[in-house]
């Protein structure tokens, strides 16, 4: 590279570079270990989506269990440590996306769609609420009832809950199919932006724990062919 160009790419970054201190924002600086955490979340969220690809569903649930319990543990080092911040809800709101609402979608096509068609309405569907649910509670926070928190409409874990039981049930219960399937998944999209209360509290993290458990081992049996 001769030294007239390289003078040239120095004056042109130096044009397009942010200088006022004011407008400067480093990412990498700002992130915390809540939002390393986080971004962990998401690395176990993406490899669950691959081996969904890959016709893996049982070890891509397994993943996105992982995914879920980094993405609960980030809350509470972020509580435990008191980093909470703007900026942390915003990566963990990113975050969701990919550990929540990416392999839920991925799961009904590539095992409970009947046709491209359903996997094209559904997927839209859950993306839509589900990324507008998490755009109105970056904007709003939680809401308050009282020493209660709660989060306004369901959330993004209830809907891909409603999901994985779809997948068991097709699984399991003989008659059940991506129609099905479908319907249960559409009719629940519309209340992650409804006025519904979904209340958090420890019983609903132990329950979702619970049901994550009894999800995983229910994966596993699928997968070693116990039931």
């Amino acid at each position: 590279m001769t030294g007239e160009l390289r003078e040239a790419i120095r004056g042109v970054w130096a044009d397009r570079r942010v200088t006022n201190t004011a407008d400067r924002t480093n990412v990498v600086d700002q992130l915390t270990g809540a939002d390393y955490i986080s971004l962990a979340a998401l690395l176990v969220g993406w490899g669950s989506a691959l081996l969904f690809v890959r016709d893996e569903p049982n070890l891509a649930l397994l993943a996105m269990f992982g995914a879920f319990a980094l993405d609960k543990a980030d809350g509470w080092y972020a509580r435990r440590t008191g980093t909470s911040s703007p900026f942390g809800r915003q990566v963990d709101s990113f975050i969701d996306i990919f550990a929540y609402l990416v392999p839920a979608v991925l799961l009904y096509h590539t095992v409970l769609a009947p046709n491209d068609v359903a996997s094209l309405l559904v997927g839209f569907l859950v993306f839509a609420f589900g990324g507008l649910r998490l755009v109105r509670h970056n904007s709003e926070g939680f809401g308050s009832d009282g020493d209660a928190s709660y989060y306004h409409g369901t959330t993004v874990v209830h809907t891909n809950l409603v999901v994985v039981t779809n997948y068991f049930l097709w699984a399991l219960v003989p008659g059940w199919n991506g129609w099905l399937a479908g319907l249960v998944v559409t009719a629940v999209c519309p209340l992650m932006v409804s006025d519904y209360k979904a209340y958090k509290t420890d019983v609903s993290h132990l329950l979702a724990a619970l049901g994550a458990g009894i999800a995983a081992g229910l994966a596993l049996a699928l997968e070693f062919g116990y039931v």
